[in-house]
């Protein structure tokens, strides 16, 4: 069974691997004139106002309620509309995603969510929804943070395990939102060849890396130490 640094490593690899992806599919794309003022995103995003904005979050909380990864979400959405706007929307589509699958979750595919969870991460099941029992907000808002685990078995395991919504939702918010960043300047950068933000998008996902690793620390040995009173 691999260490947890090693899964921490196996995991930041592949964030990291994605983002350099998204960047490199981005450049391509406007290389080749194929810009966000093509396919959907013109004909029911850009330049519709309010209603553009409605529509590219309802299909960004689809998607993300339905696994595909929360960061695309945020790429796509500083593609289309700048760093700002594109991390407001970006940010509402994976909060509404999140309660979403949440929901599902508890009101309705509970069986589903754990034969899903119990196949993919039983060997972490039980220390998770322990944690997340315990504290909702501080647990959640360092998983989140952190460039590891998985977004949707994170929201079905709270779900299922009945946490909260309103702790949970709120960290998630608040965890979400320094990728969210880091993926939208992503995409803004690469629209407009703008390196600095491409710099503080990395920067960025440092800090948030930093902060999670903190939180995470502190969290496990608060547990710790609760155990060792209560023995």
């Amino acid at each position: 069974m691999r260490s947890t640094a090693a899964r921490r490593r196996a995991a930041l690899l592949r964030l990291t691997v994605l983002a350099c992806g998204l960047a490199g599919a981005g450049l391509v794309l406007r290389e080749i004139g194929l810009t966000p003022d093509a396919g959907w995103v013109e004909r029911w995003v850009r330049g519709r106002g309010l209603f553009g904005d409605l529509v590219f979050i309802a299909v960004g909380a689809a998607a993300t309620a339905a696994g595909l990864p929360r960061q695309g979400v945020a790429f796509l959405g500083g593609y289309a509309f700048g760093a700002l706007e594109g991390t407001i929307v970006a940010l509402a589509a994976q909060v509404l995603g999140c309660a979403a699958a949440y929901s599902w979750a508890r009101l309705v595919g509970r069986g589903w969510a754990e034969r899903r969870l119990a196949g993919r991460f039983g060997h972490r099941l039980r220390p998770l929804r322990d944690a997340l029992a315990t504290s909702p907000f501080g647990a959640t808002l360092a998983l989140r943070l952190l460039p590891v685990g998985n977004n949707l078995a994170l929201n079905l395991l709270a779900g299922m395990a009945a946490i909260p919504l309103a702790p949970f939702l709120a960290a998630s918010t608040l965890g979400y939102l320094p990728q969210t960043i880091v993926f939208a300047l992503l995409g803004k950068g690469v629209r407009v060849d703008g390196a600095w933000q491409l710099a503080l998008a990395v920067a960025l996902f440092a800090v948030s890396v930093a902060i999670g690793l903190v939180l995470l620390q502190r969290h496990r040995a608060g547990r710790a130490m609760d155990e060792s009173e209560g023995a």
